[in-house]
């Protein structure tokens, strides 16, 4: 009766504040159904790692007390980053870089779209936030969880909960934000134009040849993408090879959603009231 008592007057209005954002992040994934592969493990999590006292985080008094979370989370992310960059072999096996080896002039969209990047990061450090803290927040623009994870990690930004609750809600805000962005930008006549797509064949070799020949140039050009780079294109070569279906279907699906899940249960380390409900953070 006395650790009830001492449980529940441990709780402070942080912790409430959690609860709160835990709950909201359930709400989207199952009522609104967006990214709950996501969201929900990331919601139930963030309820978790806020309740006093809790098994999942431990006591912080030796390696054999710390609970399952806090362990996931130095050995899967802290450690090593393996949880992010293992979700990129899924992601890489689910792309077809057909359509941009039939045209690459759409590379120059691709570099296009990065300004805002950019921009985010200027206007960050002008606020004030340090540069790996501004980089970090900046990179939430590349629409890429996994990505964002991995660059606030390797900055060593202090806002690594934050970001990943950005990140993944403004991707699932997309298919809302989205509609009013074209209304307003577009006329009816415009949206009613037919965009009449002839695809054309791509040669197996040239499919096989693009992941090895984008690895070798990004490791040539900046080593330290090649954790990202090389399993995104790893991924697409086991899709394009052709000599490893079932291996490919498993990474598309069952691997990618377990990782998923685990990143996003995970990543609930950092959502904890005393690093969250920060001025900053807002």
């Amino acid at each position: 009766m006395d650790f009830l008592i001492e449980t529940v007057r441990a709780v402070e209005w942080q912790h409430v504040v959690m609860w709160i954002i835990g709950g909201i992040l359930i709400f989207l994934a199952i009522k609104k159904d967006m990214e709950p592969a996501l969201l929900l493990p990331m919601g139930f999590g963030a309820i978790l790692v806020n309740i006093p006292f809790s098994a999942v985080i431990g006591s912080g008094e030796g390696e054999e007390s710390l609970g399952i979370i806090t362990s996931l989370f130095r050995v899967g992310i802290e450690a090593s980053e393996a949880m992010p960059i293992l979700l990129f072999i899924g992601i890489g096996a689910m792309i077809d870089f057909g359509p941009l080896l039939t045209n690459p002039k759409l590379f120059i969209l691709g570099g296009a779209a990065q300004f805002g990047i950019f921009i985010t990061l200027i206007l960050a450090a002008v606020i004030g936030f340090p540069l790996n803290d501004s980089a970090s927040i900046a990179i939430i623009g590349a629409a890429d969880g996994p990505t964002a994870i991995l660059v606030a990690i390797k900055l060593a930004s202090n806002y690594l909960g934050p970001i990943m609750v950005v990140a993944y809600s403004y991707m699932a805000l997309v298919p809302i934000i989205q509609p009013a962005v074209i209304r307003a930008c577009t006329t009816k006549n415009e949206r009613r134009i037919r965009m009449h797509y002839n695809a054309k064949q791509i040669s197996r070799l040239a499919r096989i040849l693009f992941p090895i020949v984008v690895t070798l140039v990004a490791g040539l050009v900046a080593p330290d993408s090649l954790s990202l780079v090389g399993m995104l294109m790893f991924g697409n070569l086991i899709r394009e090879s052709g000599a490893l279906k079932s291996l490919s279907e498993t990474a598309q699906n069952s691997f990618s959603n377990i990782i998923t899940l685990l990143l996003g249960i995970t990543i609930s380390f950092q959502m904890q009231a005393e690093q969250f409900v920060q001025w900053e953070t807002l």
